[in-house]
């Protein structure tokens, strides 16, 4: 099948040679869970009739011209070379289908790089253990781009005519508590000047200055690593009863409290005694810089004026990409999922979970929410964290413990 548009050559963007370096040839992991058997042949006809099969990046061939700079070339899809078919259990020993299959992404995340003699994604059916498994390079788009093409291809249960629920967008008040033009100047001296820090921040972290050595840290080469795969698993109304007991507080604010503490919890574990004052551990987080937070619906990203754009947007800086994660400790993420049970080719779809190829660091973590719950994939360097289920638990506990004193604050 041929996609749609002109037959011209378009160059990469910046973000998306980043994804190509060698070093960070970064491969996005999707695994959603069927509740009903797989159908290998409507799988097939739901993804050339999606938004997928007809999304001009998913139907173009990476190029490389004379002068090494590489190009999208629009090419003829032929989707059976991008499904692959996993008909046998992908691990005889292991009953458990979500362990199994956390072992056969963990493996796909070092072994496996997506061939550029075709369009750069995948999807594995995992037909033994109801789970679709989806590869796509990070330069085809971020997540809110390939989360949006998810969410276009998919329908409620509830309805099965109709789209899943987007995040309903947020209105603000303008504040009157002080003359505007005294506002517009103190905002502008405030954001210049937090620009400023956060650069030199960002330089010292990237090029002179590490975090100390502990029993989670990665480094330069680690990306080759092999690795395992675990998930935490958390209940939304939970994480929202701990942001309403603390004024001004988002779920990103208690995922980074959970991280924090789950840490600390197995990193006294591993080296008791080891934790003090003063231990710094630093995390690095995507921020998306589209004008509209959250999920958007994918005819506006696809729109050449839009202000939420197909593509990658996110805050980061790619000529020291490769020493910012060689210096940091680990990597993490945050996505807003369907808010409601979903269906994919008529499917209904009971988790949904992400995951990366592997960085330099030996920890990173992912988090997707999805009809009131949120899982979190824990990727690590299994040489250096050799039981992410135990890390995963000293998060879950977290999570718990910190709903606790959440309700007795309450209480006072």
């Amino acid at each position: 099948m041929a996609c749609p548009g002109t037959f011209s050559d378009e160059p990469l963007s910046p973000a998306g040679r980043l994804f190509l370096q060698q070093k960070t040839d970064v491969v996005i992991h999707c695994i959603a869970r069927t509740k009903n058997p797989i159908d290998v042949d409507g799988a097939k006809a739901t993804i050339m009739s999606s938004p997928m099969g007809q999304h001009p990046r998913f139907c173009s061939l990476l190029v490389r011209d004379e002068n090494g700079f590489e190009h999208w070339r629009k090419t003829r899809l032929d989707v059976d070379r991008h499904v692959i078919v996993v008909k046998n259990r992908v691990n005889e020993d292991e009953e458990d289908d979500e362990v199994a299959v956390n072992r056969y992404v963990a493996d796909l995340s070092v072994s496996s790089p997506l061939s550029t003699d075709k369009p750069l994604w995948e999807v594995h059916l995992l037909t033994a253990h109801k789970h679709v498994v989806f590869r796509i390079h990070h330069s085809l788009g971020d997540g809110i781009s390939l989360m949006s093409m998810l969410m276009a291809s998919c329908r409620k249960v509830s309805d099965p005519d109709a789209l899943p629920m987007m995040v309903p967008e947020k209105t603000t008040e303008k504040r009157r508590d002080s003359p505007w033009l005294l506002g517009s100047m103190w905002g502008f001296l405030k954001m210049a000047w937090l620009t400023l820090v956060f650069v030199l921040e960002f330089l010292l972290r990237s090029l002179f200055v590490s975090d100390r050595k502990t029993a989670v840290s990665g480094g330069d080469g680690v990306e080759l690593w092999p690795r395992k795969l675990a998930t935490a698993k958390f209940l939304l109304d939970d994480m929202k009863e701990v942001k309403k007991a603390i004024p001004d507080t988002t779920i990103n604010d208690v995922l980074f409290g959970i991280v924090s503490c789950g840490l600390s919890r197995y990193l006294d574990h591993r080296t008791p005694n080891a934790l003090h004052e003063g231990l710094r551990m630093t995390g690095v987080a995507m921020v998306n810089l589209r004008a509209k937070p959250g999920l958007q619906e994918i005819s506006k990203l696809m729109k050449d004026n839009s202000e939420t754009r197909w593509g990658n947007r996110f805050g980061y800086a790619s000529l020291i990409n490769y020493k910012l994660l060689c210096n940091t400790t680990f990597t993490i993420s945050n996505l807003i999922g369907p808010l409601e049970d979903i269906t994919l080719s008529g499917n209904p779809i009971s988790s949904i979970k992400v995951s990366t190829s592997s960085l330099p660091q030996a920890l990173t973590m992912h988090m997707v929410s999805y009809a009131g719950k949120a899982e979190m994939q824990i990727l690590v360097a299994k040489d250096i964290i050799p039981d992410p289920e135990f890390l995963a638990k000293c998060f879950e506990d977290a999570l718990l413990e910190m709903k606790v004193a959440a309700k007795e604050a309450d209480k006072a």
